[in-house]
């Protein structure tokens, strides 16, 4: 079977765990309790040399990581239902919507840049929130305009369905009430993630959900 090496509270895993439960994907979960340090034992840093969550291990024993390549290798490989529109114009914006989040906001906001924050440099709690809340309102500033611009009635980033922007898109609002960060400048997002929360799979998927939620 396969293994999803697996944080509550990883917005990464949480990416991961959302296209798991939309493709109906049996999995065992390996969970990797972050703030301990886990991910830097040995037995892990050989799935995983980065020690991050998530890492994916297929059914063949094979060993993947970055959630964005997880979630296309899942695609690809389970293509129903899709995580990227047909046509390569939709795919493309998709695509670039996805790595708003994954690519420009959580990388700076990840627990090891906060942590390096109030350690080596020494900031305080107030900075690293300011830190926080900044990077948050950069890209949603963003990524509202691109979902009104490009989301379709039903309520989705793109189009008609749920797609990767929106397996991006949901972790990253979680996180953002857990900073209290203001979300009022971005009524589309908080209405699409309002829809999305009525999903089975997106429920299924929620931190509060997991066994080693805490």
């Amino acid at each position: 079977m396969a293994k999803l090496y697996t944080y509550f509270r990883s917005s990464a895993s949480y990416r991961v765990r959302i296209a798991l439960a939309l493709k109906g994907l049996d999995y065992e979960s390996v969970f990797v309790h972050l703030p301990s340090g886990q991910q830097q034992a040995a037995d892990y840093l050989a799935t995983n040399p980065q020690g991050l969550t998530p890492s994916f291990e297929t059914d063949d024993g094979e060993a993947l990581t970055q959630s964005l390549a997880i979630l296309e290798y899942l695609d690809e490989t389970h293509p129903e239902p899709p995580l990227l529109p047909a046509d390569p114009l939709g795919r493309a914006r998709v695509r670039a919507m996805a790595q708003v989040v994954a690519c420009e906001m959580h990388p700076l906001n990840n627990l090891r840049v906060l942590k390096y924050l109030k350690g080596p440099l020494g900031q305080d709690q107030a900075a690293v929130d300011g830190w926080y809340g900044h990077w948050v309102a950069a890209g949603f500033a963003a990524l509202e305009a691109m979902v009104t611009k490009f989301g379709g009635a039903d309520g989705y980033c793109y189009g008609d369905a749920v797609s990767l922007a929106d397996l991006c898109l949901a972790p990253q609002m979680w996180n953002a009430r857990r900073f209290e960060c203001d979300l009022a400048p971005y009524p589309r997002l908080v209405e699409i993630d309002g829809r999305l929360q009525t999903l089975a799979a997106f429920a299924a998927a929620a931190p509060e959900n997991q066994p080693d939620f805490t």
